[in-house]
């Protein structure tokens, strides 16, 4: 499933209706919840005969698009079956009880209550919400795709405008050449990750960068009356920076995802919690900042595009175990050098990295077919940014230098 998303440019009148049917799409999962939490065995086919019932009670729900209200329907039924789920699991803590929406900000509609242009650079909505025509503005060509292949259609509002995605059934799949390289990864808080080759991605810390900026929009914030337009028009602008640095960390991610996969055909990364991890009030900022999350997101979405393979494997004593004679040497997390008894000395991140692809490759059935003695790691392809593999060379001593 591709997912194309373009700007939608309308009136004030059209962006208000937008929000209306937002807030009915809101209402009708908070009112299924709230049946689900009322009555018991209560199935995904009982609120969708609720939800008929609520179009028949509740005008402003009947004005928008029956399949939109069923979305919403699934919507509160994904957060029931995934509290089941987690209770047959034995999930520890919190098992994630299905709580009601205070701010939802997307509507979604199926194949109905919309229509396309003919040039398919505008989209019209049909239901009875009056949002009308909007216009696309984007890079990205529906003309390739049939209108039957589109099967979602979602209206996303965000801090700095409207947004209309397509939810289109595609392969997206690309051919590449086989590299002959595997590597291993390292996430971590000083540098961004380190790979078994010894390369060191820089952490950007894009968050850390722009606080100075976001206290003084909060500032601006604060010393607005609440209420007033002036507060609101200060709080947009505070929401749009938001939105600016949690772009620039998700295209951050993906660019060296990319990079990686394009240059390996098998990257080992550690399966971290970072639900866990950042339970740390010391460290939450920083661990959120780095955006591991979206790294290994983007890592496991290029693997599947370029039929590459990622493997997840168990993080647990990778940073202590020696890669040269597997002696276990326990270090708080402000050593950073690796020094064993057999006299094997290197970076506490290059050795675990190297640990980590040691474990990736015994999962993945492969034996003695890698060397991974550091010392003779030097002559391997590296994954420096903006650099595939066909511009590479073969050791990192002859790269360009401007990388």
């Amino acid at each position: 499933m591709l997912v194309f998303e373009f700007k939608a440019k309308g009136k004030t009148t059209q962006y208000l209706a937008i929000d209306e049917a937002i807030k009915t799409s809101q209402f009708v999962r908070n009112k299924c919840i709230r049946y689900w939490m009322d009555n018991k065995n209560v199935g995904q086919k009982d609120l969708y005969r609720y939800n008929t019932s609520l179009r028949g009670e509740f005008p402003f729900v009947k004005d928008l698009n029956s399949h939109a209200c069923q979305t919403a329907v699934e919507r509160a039924y994904s957060s029931i079956a995934r509290f089941y789920s987690n209770c047959k699991k034995a999930i520890p803590g919190k098992k994630g009880y299905p709580k009601f929406k205070k701010n939802c900000r997307s509507v979604e509609y199926k194949t109905s209550g919309w229509k396309l242009s003919e040039t398919r650079k505008q989209i019209t909505f049909t239901d009875k919400k009056g949002i009308g025509k909007l216009k696309l503005k984007g890079t990205w060509d529906l003309n390739f795709y049939q209108l039957g292949s589109i099967k979602r259609v979602r209206l996303v509002r965000r801090a700095d405008g409207y947004y209309v995605q397509f939810l289109v059934n595609a392969e997206n799949k690309t051919e590449s050449q086989p590299t002959g390289k595997a590597i291993g990864l390292d996430v971590g808080l000083k540098e961004f990750y380190t790979d078994s080759l010894g390369h060191k991605e820089p952490n950007p810390r894009f968050y850390r960068e722009s606080e100075k900026g976001l206290s003084v929009l909060q500032r601006r914030v604060s010393r607005k009356n609440k209420g007033s337009a002036n507060r609101k028009k200060a709080i947009n602008r505070l929401g749009r920076f938001h939105l600016n640095i949690s772009r620039q960390r998700e295209e951050h991610a993906k660019r060296v995802a990319r990079c990686v996969i394009q240059s390996n055909d098998l990257v080992a990364y550690e399966d971290l919690r970072i639900k866990n991890l950042v339970k740390n009030h010391c460290l939450a900022k920083s661990i959120n900042d780095a955006g591991w999350y979206q790294f290994r997101k983007w890592l496991e979405h290029f693997g599947v595009k370029f039929s590459k393979i990622t493997i997840a494997v168990n993080p647990a004593y990778t940073s202590q175990k020696c890669s040269n004679c597997g002696t276990t040497v326990k270090k708080s997390l402000s050593t950073r050098t690796h020094v064993c008894r057999c006299g094997f000395v290197l970076d506490r991140d290059w050795n675990a990295a190297i640990n980590i692809l040691r474990l990736a490759l015994s999962t993945a059935g492969h034996v003695g077919t890698w060397i991974l003695n550091p010392n003779a790691l030097g002559d391997q392809t590296s994954t420096l940014i903006g650099e595939i593999l066909s511009r590479q060379a073969g050791s990192m001593n002859k790269e360009s230098p401007h990388l």
